[in-house]
């Protein structure tokens, strides 16, 4: 659904026509783009309410992943332009949410509990130990809470079918728990790969290898062409790929083979660095619609949900990671992410207060507002930063200068205890993360999982 609400809907017709206030961003003036960015945030945090009483710090009803996307956005805000306002709220959620056991596994969301939902916040851990965020003092470090998302699913790994890989979800009352996702896995992949570049502990980069070549040898990878699909079913052992293309799929792939490439300077990962972006490149950046990013599966035919609306914020800072971490992607990846913030700069024009739409490639505001517009937003104008990233300011490891504690047995509880399903309310019903849609002939015609949360 577009419109959050009937009164979104009013209160735009109300506006429309009116003269509307516009974020003014100048791409070689760093300044403007740091200012563009403070204000899609601030747009971001007025939909955050974590921090007031009585709620839950880093928590949504029924889309718990989407509180590790907004921790993201903080953390590459934060990063990319130094302003530390909201630093004392990114803490509390990833600090919260890390759970008992430090490791995002926590009974408040049993329903929601997917691979892809536990691999983000794993990501934002990782991020947060890579940005030098301060360790909390009484509480578990970053780093650890990104092992103790790494020892969980290392211990999922599935090889009952399809030759290994990670189930979408967790749980057999799932929808979902009988596909295997790339979003999943290329987002393990990535977590491997950073923890083996920020500790260099050689476990972590044998899992990043084993996750890669099992991705590249499944229908989720194409090696040669560099098309990732979507999922698999595991009826049929995953032989027939769901080919629907997302940005942030390429994205999580793409953001592991930079940090191997960063840590190795094996060519293996360099190659697959170029072939990701040439196929995203071709595949989200459209010359019909000016260049602009955009979610070629459902802007055009305005079918977003929530967590589509977040993809492609994400894909962006992982292409600006990318150009940091491999600096001769640099040329190729700029000139993208300029044509995007300046379409976005101009769909943020809604509401009279510079709220973001979707569909940036419109270069206008659309009627669509939501606190996942804001957070896609905030991402393109943090990221194009990169332009500016002055010396010393990539990610970090622990020999330069990162300094979150290890514990490589983090996450210790059992499986077994963590896995026993928690009662199902109405409201668990709603939602188990990331969409997937699958597409596969032979099926049962034509299969969509859309699960609206986690």
């Amino acid at each position: 659904m577009w419109f959050k609400s009937t009164w979104t809907c009013l209160l735009y017709g109300l506006l429309f026509g009116q003269k509307v206030s516009a974020i003014d961003l100048q791409v070689d003036d760093e300044q403007s783009i740091k200012d563009a960015a403070s204000q899609s945030i601030y747009g971001m945090m007025t939909w955050y309410h974590g921090n007031e009483t009585g709620q839950i710090p880093g928590g949504f009803p029924d889309k718990w992943w989407e509180g590790a996307a907004l921790s993201l956005a903080l953390l590459n805000y934060w990063h990319f332009t130094g302003d530390d306002t909201y630093n004392d709220e990114l803490s509390e959620a990833l600090q919260f949410q890390g759970g008992p056991n430090g490791d995002y596994w926590t009974s408040n969301y049993s329903s929601f509990l997917g691979n892809d939902d536990q691999m983000f916040w794993g990501l934002a851990a990782i991020q947060a130990a890579e940005s030098k965020l301060p360790d909390v003092s009484d509480g578990h470090s970053w780093l650890s809470l990104a092992q103790g998302v790494f020892n969980d699913q290392k211990n999922r790994w599935d090889t009952s079918k399809c030759g290994g890989g990670l189930r979408w979800q967790a749980f057999v009352y799932q929808s979902g728990y009988t596909m295997k996702n790339s979003v999943s896995n290329g987002g393990f992949f990535q977590l491997a790969a950073r923890l083996y570049r920020y500790t260099g502990d050689s476990e972590y980069k044998d899992w990043a290898e084993k996750v890669w070549d099992w991705s590249a040898s499944s229908v989720l990878m194409n090696n040669k062409t560099w098309v990732i699909a979507d999922s698999a079913n595991m009826d049929d052992n995953c032989k027939s790929p769901g080919n629907i293309q997302w940005t942030y799929n390429y994205g999580v792939y793409l953001g592991g083979a930079a940090y191997m490439y960063n840590k190795t300077s094996d060519d293996k990962w360099l190659t697959a660095v170029n072939g990701l972006l040439k196929t995203s490149f071709k595949q989200f950046f459209l010359a019909q619609h000016g260049g602009a990013m955009e979610e070629v599966t459902c802007e055009p035919s305005e079918q977003c949900n929530d967590n589509e609306i977040l993809f492609k914020g994400l894909f962006s800072w992982w292409l600006a990671y990318t150009a940091l971490l491999v600096p001769s992607t640099y040329d190729t990846i700029l000139p993208k992410l300029e044509t995007s913030i300046q379409a976005a700069a101009k769909s943020c024009t809604g509401l009279g207060n510079n709220t973001c739409g979707v569909r940036w490639y419109q270069s206008k505001f659309d009627g669509m507002n939501g606190m996942e517009q804001q957070i896609s937003a905030s991402n393109i104008f943090s990221s194009y930063l990169v332009k500016y990233e002055h010396s010393g300011k990539g990610p970090v490891t622990s020999t330069t200068g990162g300094d979150s504690k290890s514990n490589p047995n983090a996450g210790a509880e059992s499986e077994t205890d963590k896995d026993t399903p928690k009662p199902i309310t109405t409201g668990d019903k709603a939602g188990a993360g990331i969409l997937t849609v699958v597409m596969i002939g032979g099926w049962a015609g034509l299969m969509s999982f859309m699960f609206i949360g986690g």
